[in-house]
């Protein structure tokens, strides 16, 4: 039962990587930007959570997904469309003076201190399936992060917007010599992004139950791991690593002898060390073109 219940663990933790590596996967995959404050629009997720938790939570939710989407679109505007098409260390630069500018904004605003953020207690229970205790959390996290990246994947493949932006991600000159806008493709790829940072940090919060500045920067890092060990510019490949990570930091966690599993972490990057080492491009490597808007 023990292993059993290890793998929904490593589902469920590796669905919540999953929707912070796709987010960052999908505004590197339209405009090669690794996008380093990713992790501020999870940050900015927790303290919508944690400002409205007194509400109603159909209320809440929604008020943090228009803050967080809101901030998604704002960020490109005011930052990023003004260096599109810039150097890539360029657009590094601008990706960490954004992430500075959001957590320095959250100190200033509501201090460095965490804050309880007691969002759907619930979810902390236990429920026995077939012998195991399953924390709740864990299967609501699981089941959700099934259904979005199902949604996500019909999104991408069914509908015109979605067909833009998968041949934005291929080659963007191309792409809008066929009728593809810029202008209009790079805000709703923030917007999707900014939407599955403000779901995993739903996840996060509830798991916690703390917010602080610094809340979304362990997402945003293993998002951007997973999307360098799947490929970069591939979606599927961000998607599986995020799950092996997920996996991989569960089994390490359950498998290490007590004196070591401290170190739990230092033995998944050295194993992401020794995976790239073996495959440089990543799991899923694509062809990635330089051309950009």
């Amino acid at each position: 039962m023990n292993v059993a219940q290890d793998i929904i663990n490593a589902l469920s933790l590796g669905g919540l990587f999953a929707l912070a590596a796709l987010g960052i996967a999908l505004i590197f995959g339209v405009m090669r930007l690794i996008n380093f404050a990713h992790g501020e629009l999870i940050m900015a997720g927790g303290y919508s959570l944690w400002l409205f938790q007194a509400l109603p939570w159909p209320l809440m939710l929604a008020l943090t997904a228009v803050i967080v989407g809101a901030l998604a679109i704002l960020m490109e505007r005011a930052a990023f469309r003004l260096v599109r098409g810039a150097p890539a260390a360029t657009l590094l630069v601008t990706s960490f003076f954004v992430s500075s500018l959001f957590q320095n904004t959250a100190i200033i605003s509501f201090g460095s201190r965490s804050r309880q953020a007691a969002i759907f207690p619930e979810l902390l229970d236990n429920i026995g399936v077939g012998g195991m205790n399953i924390v709740i959390v864990d299967l609501v996290t699981l089941l959700t992060s099934l259904a979005i990246l199902t949604g996500m994947a019909l999104l991408l493949t069914r509908t015109l917007i979605g067909l833009q932006i998968r041949a934005a991600s291929e080659n963007f000159t191309t792409a809008r010599l066929l009728g593809v806008r810029g202008n209009r493709v790079i805000p709703v790829a923030f917007l999707i992004s900014g939407f599955l940072g403000g779901i995993a940090a739903i996840f996060l919060i509830a798991r916690t139950g703390s917010v602080h500045p610094q809340v979304g920067l362990f997402p945003a890092v293993i998002g951007f791991i997973a999307t360098v060990v799947g490929g970069m510019g591939s979606l599927v490949g961000a998607v599986a690593a995020a799950f092996l990570l997920g996996g991989l930091t569960v089994g390490l966690q359950s498998g290490l002898p007590l004196g070591v599993a401290e170190y739990r972490d230092a033995f998944v990057f050295g194993t992401v060390m020794v995976l790239l080492i073996w495959r440089p491009r990543g799991l899923l490597p694509t062809k990635l073109e330089g051309d950009r808007v």
